[in-house]
């Protein structure tokens, strides 16, 4: 089924939900207007129509060729890199100076849904460069940016991120691959696993970002640090030299985005591969938090987007599909059941709510890194802090649950991989594990961003909750009850706030029990927040005879994810705190396993 890039939906959100006007007055961001970025997405959109969406299944059906170390993508997919990068669609927000778009990270956000929801397997390789460009840009010296920005940012090279090692796992403190010095530069050996895009033939370079330890290195976290270490090496002149002691070893089999090389690399077989310091010694993790924030939410993003296209997969069926009479009598297709629309409803209005909380995460990232009031900087880099592992763990959960409703909307037919049902649940299944998964998100979420801080960033997002509340409550018209309707999303600031206060005063590892659980009543919550500021920009385009087919779908639509989806924040709220001692309480002899 063809994609479409939810245009419309993309520039309300932008327009109405994240203030497009004020990003615009940003520092660096002036050119940024509603006319210009507008003229961008159809573009962007016409890219991933036209080029990426065609390639998915190809991508899917072909997979990976894979000889003597070297990587072959599917057909078509080097000319279409190569078109990324002629268009300069590889890295929207870098500098100019550099050769990038300087775009918004909030107009990036709409460019990376669009593109992962087209193709997620071709995707993750320029989302993944845009990670290095960041902690390149954030942190190396300025011998390594002029040495690797240009080619990066244009997408002539690509880069990686090297964390993690078959030992370790997600305990980064477990790895072991090394970092000696030798003049200006480290020889790095170790072995790293999960690398995506680690190998491919689609640039002349790949741009390796190496976790490694140090001769001196204290154990655990504390004694990482992070090497530059590119597949060639590169000239005085900038040209490319001899080949790099680094090697792919195998790629995996995977169960979806089977387009997407995830390679095993071995540095140093050969005497040590040549690296370079990033920054400062032991630092490393603390860079590459960088890579990851930007990772994180770049694939939460890739789950608004497969939600996307597996919810436009499933309506055009079951606006196609004939089967039996309808209860209504008044659709000749599935469409007419009552369940269809339930099940499609779920898809559509959780994955619009996911898209704004994605999309005002990014909108934060703006502010933190451009306004020049400094107070009002740090409050916004909060506001970052707090959303991105909600925008990853709950955007990619209700993705596997979307793409598992599309199979549904199909019936048995949706079991078929002919009809592509399937490859949509296939992709999103990987979405929740990467980049930390859902339990590392969560955790992130109760100790990092809530508990650390006394709760001090969530009871300021409470504060924003609830003056939306009061402004839905003054709104009229468009056949809405506004005061039902402020005081669900007043209630979606109880719960956060209620939680907050909860985990705050815990001294115990219940929190750690809840904390997954918490997450998901969070995103409940802040998807019916969203969904009401949604319902009372609606009404005044609606007003105004602004798209109003558009308008009167999207009030249906936050009808429905109240009434269908926002009850279930109270009750995950009860869980979450009645149920953590007795998820404690389980020992390994009650699943039958000797202790």
């Amino acid at each position: 089924m063809p994609y479409s890039a939810p245009l419309d939906d993309m520039k309300f959100v932008l327009e109405e939900l994240c203030d497009l006007d004020a990003v615009s007055k940003l520092p660096g961001l002036e050119d940024a207007t509603p006319d210009m970025i507008g003229a961008i997405l159809d573009e962007a959109g016409k890219f991933a129509d036209n080029v990426l969406a065609p390639l998915n299944v190809v991508g899917d059906l072909n997979g990976l060729k894979f000889d003597d170390g070297a990587v072959g993508t599917p057909e078509g997919w080097a000319a279409a890199y190569h078109q990324l990068v002629e268009m300069g669609w590889n890295s929207p927000t870098a500098d100019p100076e550099h050769g990038g778009m300087g775009l918004p990270a909030v107009v990036n956000a709409c460019i990376q849904e669009m593109f992962n929801g087209a193709n997620t397997a071709f995707q993750l390789c320029p989302l993944l460069t845009q990670g290095a460009i960041e902690a390149i840009e954030g942190y190396a010296s300025d011998d390594l940016k002029e040495t690797y920005l240009p080619n990066l940012v244009t997408g002539e090279w690509t880069g990686t991120m090297n964390l993690t090692e078959p030992q370790a796992g997600s305990d980064l403190a477990a790895i072991r691959s090394k970092a000696e010095p030798e003049g200006d530069h480290y020889r790095i050996s170790g072995q790293k696993i999960f690398i995506t895009y680690g190998e491919h033939d689609m640039a002349d370079n790949i741009i390796h970002l190496v976790l490694a330890r140090l001769p001196d290195a204290p154990e655990g976290v504390k004694g990482i640090s992070l090497f530059v270490v590119p597949k060639f090496l590169v000239n005085a002149d900038g040209s490319l030299g001899e080949r790099n002691d680094v090697r792919c070893v195998s790629i995996e089999h995977k169960l979806g985005i089977h387009a997407s090389p995830t390679c095993t690399l071995a540095f140093g077989d050969n005497g040590g591969a040549t690296g370079y310091l990033v920054g400062e010694a032991h630092k490393g993790l603390q860079y590459m938090f960088t890579m990851m924030n930007s990772a994180r939410l770049g694939v939460g993003l890739q789950g608004v987007g497969i939600a996307e296209h597996a919810t436009q997969h499933a309506i055009a069926y079951a606006m196609d599909r004939k089967q039996g009479g309808t209860p209504e009598g008044s659709e000749d297709t599935i469409m007419g059941h009552p369940d269809i629309r339930r099940m499609l409803g779920l898809m559509k209005s959780r994955t619009e709510a996911a898209r704004v909380i994605a999309y005002r995460a990014a909108r934060a990232q703006d502010f933190a890194e451009r306004a020049s009031d400094a107070e009002e900087a740090a409050r916004h880099q909060r506001r970052v802090d707090l959303l991105i592992p909600i925008a990853k763990g709950w955007s990619t959960e209700l993705s596997v649950h979307s793409a598992s409703l599309g199979v549904q909307v199909h019936g048995g037919m949706g079991f078929i991989e002919e009809t592509g049902a399937a490859q949509h649940l296939r992709d999103a299944r990987i979405t929740t594990i990467y980049e930390g998964t859902t339990g590392i998100q969560s955790l992130d979420l109760i100790g990092r961003k809530i508990i650390r801080d006394g709760g001090a960033a969530a009871k300021e997002l409470v504060a924003d909750m609830r003056a939306s509340a009061e402004a839905i409550a003054a709104g009229s018209g468009a056949d809405v009850d506004w005061a039902a309707l402020s005081a669900d999303v007043a209630k979606s600031a109880d719960i956060v706030e209620d939680l907050t206060d909860w985990l705050v005063s815990q001294n115990s590892t219940e929190p750690l029990a809840a904390a997954s659980t918490i997450l998901e009543a969070f995103g409940v919550a802040l998807g019916a927040w969203v969904m009401g500021d949604a319902a009372l920009a609606a009404s005044k385009r609606l007003a105004a005879n602004r798209a109003p087919a558009h308008a009167k779908a999207k009030l249906k639509l936050v009808r429905f994810y109240m009434g269908n989806v926002f009850p279930n924040a109270p009750a995950l709220a009860a869980m979450a705190k009645a149920g953590a001692g007795s998820i404690l309480d389980l020992a390994a002899s009650d699943f039958g396993v000797d202790a």
